[in-house]
């Protein structure tokens, strides 16, 4: 099977020890990054800029291309994991969080507006003693 899909057990290996991490890492990291998110990070229908460092520019252009590298790993590794072990949807999750491209916080405005996942979000805030998510009054909230 490993000549047919063309990996060495190495690679194998490798992905194998990328899936635990990934798999042990988001247990701890997912709660830890919702908490967070400022209760107002939704809340306005644009983003602005502050999360970037501002100090040097060149700084900045390292920061982006550093995060965007990273998240290209990601997400060849999550898409990799998609048809061989591991955590492929979370690795995948974690790429487009670090990818930077056009219409990425309405993607997530979206994604945290369904009542489902914006649910799930306000009961870890809540068992952490942090108020809820504020949601845009234009975020599109209807399942369909």
């Amino acid at each position: 099977m490993l000549q047919w899909i063309g990996l060495s057990s190495t690679a194998l290996w490798w992905i194998a020890i990328a899936s635990a991490i990934t798999f042990v890492s988001g247990i701890f990291a997912v709660p830890w990054f919702v908490v967070r998110i400022p209760a107002d990070y939704f809340a306005h229908s644009d983003r602005n800029d502050a999360a970037y460092p501002r100090k040097h520019a060149w700084f900045r252009w390292m920061w982006l291309i550093g995060k965007n590298l990273l998240g290209i790993g990601f997400l060849f590794l999550g898409a990799m994991m998609l048809v061989l072990p591991g955590q492929g949807i979370l690795t995948l999750v974690i790429a487009f969080m670090l990818l930077d491209f056009p219409g990425k916080f309405r993607l997530q405005r979206w994604i945290v507006s369904r009542k489902g996942v914006l649910d799930s979000i306000n009961w870890m805030r809540k068992r952490m003693n942090e108020e809820p998510l504020l949601l845009d009054k234009h975020c599109d909230t209807d399942q369909s």
